[in-house]
């Protein structure tokens, strides 16, 4: 069975755990099938090649327990918002089934991140449309609600979800991408990614917004639309109990 209830929809193979993982492990733990949808073999990049970083995305999904973890073929570098690209995803989101999307945000300053924004955003209603592509128009699905990550750009956020149980294993997914970080004895050229600090930057951002829920580690994000709220005293009563 291939159908997910959450599915982490990013640009490249490291890009899911930098940004969402925590969550994904925490959906796990919850009882909710959880996958990925990695969209380009991230085969740009500077660092590591491209059989090196599947072999490190797979590591790092076993890390996160995921169900599936898939990658859908687009050129890294070279993703748009045109029709062949959104029939591929509209085709991959109806097999899947996720209820819940998670994605870049919109305005990242790298250009696959925001054109995956924009086309998760697309595609998140044409898989609703039957006629949009005859092939697998049978198959279409209800719209999946779509959380963009905050990472790039300030923003506030929509909600911040506590991963302070999963902090830990959050940095083992991520650093299972080793050819894109810090290591002494690369004699690959140096990224944004590879300075000494920049992992430990990644910990300290999770415990910062954390800290505004008033728990260990968190991750925030953006909705765009309204949220339909069930129960406003349970949302606005949780306990902030970083100091119990």
């Amino acid at each position: 069975m291939s159908q997910v209830d959450i599915l982490a929809v990013f640009a490249h193979p490291d890009d899911l755990e930098l940004y969402v993982s925590g969550t994904m492990l925490k959906m796990k733990h919850l009882g909710y099938r959880t996958g990925a949808l990695d969209v380009t073999r991230g085969e740009m990049g500077t660092r590591g090649t491209v059989e090196g970083r599947a072999a490190e995305a797979e590591n790092a999904a076993k890390i996160l327990k995921l169900d599936i973890r898939e990658n859908l073929g687009l050129a890294d570098g070279h993703v748009f918002v045109d029709d062949a690209a959104r029939t591929a995803m509209v085709r991959a989101l109806r097999r899947l089934k996720p209820k819940v999307i998670l994605t870049h945000q919109s305005g990242d300053t790298h250009p696959d991140h925001d054109h995956i924004s924009t086309l998760v955003r697309e595609c998140s209603r044409l898989v609703a449309m039957r006629n949009y592509d005859p092939e697998t128009g049978d198959e279409k699905i209800p719209p999946p609600i779509v959380a963009h990550a905050v990472f790039s750009r300030r923003i506030v956020p929509s909600f911040i979800v506590d991963i302070s149980d999963h902090l830990d294993e959050r940095m083992e997914a991520i650093k299972a991408h080793r050819s894109q970080f810090y290591d002494p004895k690369s004699t690959e050229p140096e990224t944004m990614l590879t300075g000494k600090s920049y992992l430990d930057d990644i910990e300290s951002r999770a415990r910062y917004f954390g800290q505004l829920i008033g728990v260990r580690a968190g991750e925030p994000f953006y909705v765009a639309e309204a949220l339909n709220v069930h129960d406003p005293v349970d949302l606005l009563t949780r306990p902030m109990n970083l100091y119990s």
